[in-house]
C-alpha cells in the first residue's frame, strides 16, 4: 500500500465512524416512531438492540470506555489503538457522552498525528 494511503486509512476510519455514529443517533434512537414502536406488547426485532445502546449512554457506559480507550492510547503507540480511541470517542460524542468521548478523541487524535509523524521520520532519509 502506498504510505499516503496508509496515512489516510485511519483518518477515514475515524470519519466513518462519525458518520455511522450519526446515524444511528438520529435515524435508530432519536426519532419518535422508533421509540413508539417498542412500546407495548407487540416489539419488534430490533427494539432489544435499540434498549441495549441507550442504557449503553443512560449509565455512561460509552464514555467510560472512550476515557479506557484513551487511556490505552497514551501508553500504547498503536496506530490502530489511537484509531479505536478516537471512534469510540466519536461515538461517545454523538451518544451523549460528551466529556468521555471528547477527551478521548483529543488523545486518539493527538496520539495518531504524533504516532504517523514518527513513523514519517524513521521513514525519510536525514539530510545534514
Amino acid at each position: 500500500m502506498k504510505p499516503s494511503l496508509r496515512a489516510a486509512l485511519p483518518w477515514a476510519i475515524i470519519v466513518i465512524a462519525a458518520v455511522a455514529a450519526a446515524l444511528l443517533r438520529f435515524q435508530f434512537i432519536e426519532p419518535q416512531h422508533m421509540q413508539h414502536a417498542c412500546e407495548g406488547s407487540t416489539k419488534l426485532w430490533w427494539c432489544s438492540t435499540r434498549e441495549l445502546v441507550v442504557q449503553g449512554f443512560l449509565s455512561y457506559g460509552y464514555g467510560y470506555a472512550a476515557i479506557v480507550a484513551a487511556l490505552v492510547a497514551l501508553f500504547w503507540r498503536s496506530v490502530g489503538i489511537a484509531t479505536l480511541a478516537a471512534c469510540i470517542g466519536v461515538l461517545a460524542l454523538q451518544l451523549y457522552c460528551y466529556e468521555g468521548g471528547a477527551l478521548a478523541l483529543l488523545i486518539g487524535v493527538l496520539r495518531l498525528v504524533r504516532v504517523q509523524y514518527d513513523r514519517q521520520q524513521d521513514v525519510s532519509p536525514i539530510t545534514a
